[in-house]
């Protein structure tokens, strides 16, 4: 008996987390790098604060439109971005991609940039996560003053 009751909750666990990613959902989410969890060569510490759009265009597949401001000790940078996810087999864990402007204030000049990042929704409820990740930003004006490595942290709403 204990043996079906286990089984029953993990199937039940199971399609409640298959429903998350379905075509045809919503995301808003907010996320925070930075307190030293980044590292450029242009700055010691750096906080990011990103806001973010999306919206499932098949099961597992996401489009993505993300707005952020950087500040560091050498300058604030704005940046537009579009990108994607992809979770991996509904269990949580994603791979993202984006291409993106900012436009750095101190210098006045814009950068392109691309980055990647690999991350976990993790469910504290039914429709709202916690999602740490693991990213790298690719600078194509300067990779040593303006390319970043980072751990992000953030929380996101499935609707």
């Amino acid at each position: 008996m204990k043996k079906l009751i286990i089984v029953l909750v993990a199937l039940t666990m199971a399609l409640a987390a298959n429903a998350q990613f379905e075509k045809g959902k919503w995301y808003g989410g907010a996320s925070l790098s930075g307190l030293n969890l980044s590292y450029s060569s242009s700055s010691k510490l750096c906080l990011d604060f990103n806001a973010v759009g999306g919206y499932l265009i098949e099961d597992n597949i996401m489009l993505l439109a993300n707005v952020g401001i950087d500040t560091n000790d050498n300058y604030t940078d704005l940046s537009l971005s579009l990108g994607g996810r992809y979770y991996i087999i509904q269990n949580g864990i994603f791979l993202g991609a984006n291409v993106g402007v900012k436009q750095v204030d101190s210098e006045r000049h814009n950068d392109v940039k691309a980055g990647i990042e690999i991350g976990y929704a993790y469910f504290i409820c039914r429709n709202v996560t916690i999602e740490p990740s693991i990213f790298y930003d690719q600078s194509f004006k300067s990779h040593k003053d303006y390319s970043k490595v980072g751990f992000r942290i953030g929380v996101g709403i499935y609707l």
